[in-house]
């Protein structure tokens, strides 16, 4: 498992409240390669039979959730960083995916900007005295297909497309930097399919047979996707099976 990465690697997985993220611990717990797994959402599950693993409570979605999180990092060394924060409805708040353009609201558009790439992008801020140096460190944050601008033929979804494109060109931006404070980080957007989490749940009814993945499954192929990023390989954008996807 990542071995571009050194023996004992640590790892910060953030999101792990969620399906996706709470996988890719179990995912990395599994393997004897990683030293560290530091797990952080605001409701995180620990793993007692598995002293690598720390739980770190903290909303990353707001300034001091992640103050919190530098504060408990202190600069440690970071060797991989998965990022599985991402919001697509919310039943409390009345957010859901536009069909048109009369569904279109500000709110809506503000908060999941905020969620789906503003977030990212202060994590990686907040990052920067873990990543820099001359370590091999792989930066992967969850993406998704429909972020892609090339690859938009159907419409809908406004709030959702844009956010995430949004992410991509944050992420893409950040790498060319972060690669001058560490030659050997690469940053990777991913999208993981169609995964059986409470985010695709409303709409899993019109997904093809044999493409909703169960989150242990998408774990597994985002982390062999990461397996073949190199250090200092700069931004890619790739889905579950390693295809490329167009920006």
């Amino acid at each position: 498992m990542l071995t571009q990465l050194p023996e004992g690697f640590t790892t910060l997985v953030t999101g792990t409240g969620g399906g996706i993220g709470s996988a890719v611990v179990d995912t990395l717990l599994a393997s004897p390669r990683p030293g560290r797994v530091i797990g952080v959402g605001r409701q995180t599950t620990p793993r007692p039979n598995d002293d690598r693993f720390e739980a770190l409570n903290a909303d990353l979605t707001t300034q001091e959730g992640l103050e919190t999180l530098a504060s408990y990092l202190d600069g440690a060394t970071l060797h991989l960083t998965f990022n599985a924060i991402g919001m697509l409805h919310d039943e409390t708040l009345g957010i859901h995916p536009e069909k048109r353009l009369d569904d279109l609201d500000a709110e809506t558009l503000a908060r999941l900007f905020h969620v789906n790439a503003t977030t990212p992008a202060m994590l990686l801020k907040a990052l920067q005295p873990s990543l820099k140096g001359q370590h091999p460190a792989l930066v992967a944050s969850l993406s998704a297909r429909v972020g892609s601008i090339e690859d938009n033929r159907l419409g809908g979804w406004y709030a959702y497309r844009a956010s995430k494109a949004a992410h991509n060109m944050l992420m893409r931006t950040a790498a060319i930097e972060l690669r001058r404070l560490n030659p050997n980080l690469a940053v990777a957007c991913l999208h993981p399919g169609t995964t059986d989490t409470p985010l695709s749940r409303p709409f899993q009814a019109r997904v093809p047979e044999g493409k909703l993945f169960t989150p242990a499954f998408v774990a597994e192929q985002l982390l062999n996707v990461l397996e073949q990023r190199r250090p200092g390989e700069g931004a890619s954008f790739h889905d579950w099976a390693g295809e490329p996807v167009a920006w």
